[in-house]
């Protein structure tokens, strides 16, 4: 990689038949739709986006008009849904790039209205139902106002309805996620009794998407799954325990630096701040120059692993901003610049993003969807047999 210290590769073919395998679960007039929000979970947005487009996504799923926007002027001409909130001010950008927002709001709405009538368009609109998570969304309450006014104002087009399951990656307990789809489909009711055939009914994600075909509807929302990982613990098992087949994913993205230095250090002295860590024995320690300001977060220290020439060595000290530690010494003879893989599959191990965030306290999502924008993003393709998906030790 040149001048560089650290990258990260995205296996396009990983994302390929994560793809692949979402869309044979679906019904065959199942729209999907790549969520490509935060970078892409991380992986790189443009790149994602290319991929799946390629792999035949229906539809590409961002957070703000930053991230649609981008993506027309990256080329994509599919429909590109913003699920944020989309400034009022930012809404003549929007309907300009021809982006669907979701709605919730009646200043959305009268703001939508005034940039169609101004630049003489149709501005193409997804309502969000509130059923249970209390984020986005029109509460039954107001529905009737709500639906009033978007019918009256002019140049708007109710596209769509969406919601939104709180939880239903967190258990194996879906009581509460089959009662907010109860009541998605009774105000779904209400809204097309109010202004006929919603044409994008959706409120399906990854997890939904594998335990419950009726959850499908016109759209499937596919965030987490793209990239080759499951959304919880919680949603393998229930997949066991609802003795359904479970998608055989492949994790897509490996986060690799280099050995900047190799020093030898005697036993009884410590390393990095604080001093968290003395050694007990005569130690080779690697220094990566990789740390927090990276991504990798500094509740690592001491716990996690790395891999150099397919062995783990194990983080020592503190993660430092831009610098950590690890233990050569059982690793076997390793040179300056040697690769090293701190998330991901090297040799016949890997370093998962469920480990990293289990050592961390935290969740895959979290893991991939805060390394830094700075690390350059490669698409690769693999020639080798599919790395495996998981260890009998991740905890997942």
């Amino acid at each position: 990689m040149g001048e560089l210290t650290s990258w990260i590769e995205i296996d396009a073919d990983a994302i390929e038949h994560n793809v692949r395998t979402f869309r044979e679960r679906l019904g065959p007039d199942t729209l999907l739709a790549a969520v490509v929000k935060a970078n892409a979970y991380g992986h790189g947005m443009l790149e994602v986006a290319e991929i799946t487009r390629e792999a035949g996504v229906d539809w590409l799923a961002v957070h703000g008009p930053d991230e649609g926007i981008a993506l027309r002027k990256a080329g994509h001409d599919c429909p590109i849904l913003c699920l944020g909130y989309v400034p009022l001010d930012a809404i003549p950008d929007v309907l300009a790039a021809d982006l669907r927002l979701i709605a919730y709001n009646t200043e959305t709405l009268r703001a939508l209205s005034k940039a169609a009538m101004n630049q003489d368009r149709v501005a193409k609109v997804h309502v969000k139902l509130e059923t249970g998570t209390h984020r986005q969304g029109v509460d039954a309450i107001d529905l009737e106002e709500f639906l009033e006014l978007l019918t009256e104002l002019p140049g708007i087009e109710l596209e769509g309805a969406s919601t939104h399951f709180a939880n239903i990656e967190d258990t194996t307990d879906h009581s509460y996620a089959r009662g907010q789809l109860e009541r998605y489909r009774t105000l779904l009711h209400d809204v097309e009794q109010r202004v006929g055939r919603v044409k994008v009914r959706h409120c399906a994600a990854t997890a939904a998407a594998i335990l419950f075909p009726d959850t499908q509807f016109d759209l499937v929302r596919l965030g987490i799954g793209v990239y080759g990982m499951w959304p919880s613990r919680e949603t393998r098992v229930s997949v066991t325990q609802m003795a359904l087949s479970p998608p055989e994913l492949q994790p897509a993205l490996t986060w690799k630096t280099m050995l900047a230095q190799i020093k030898h250090v005697p036993a009884g002295r410590f390393i990095s701040y604080g001093c968290t860590y003395k050694t007990t024995r005569p130690t080779v320690i690697g220094v990566l120059p990789i740390g927090y300001s990276d991504g990798y977060a500094r509740e690592l220290s001491n716990r996690a692993h790395v891999l150099v020439r397919g062995q783990r060595a194990r983080v020592l000290g503190r993660i430092c901003m831009n610098l950590f530690m690890v233990d050569l010494t059982d690793v076997g003879p390793v040179e300056l610049e040697d690769e090293v893989v701190v998330l991901g599959a090297q040799g016949d191990d890997r370093v998962s993003a469920e480990s990293l965030a289990d050592w961390t306290g935290t969740i895959n999502y979290e893991i991939v969807a805060r390394l830094s924008r700075g690390i350059p993003r490669q698409v690769v393709r693999r020639s080798q047999p599919p790395r495996p998906t998981c260890r009998e030790d991740d905890p997942i």
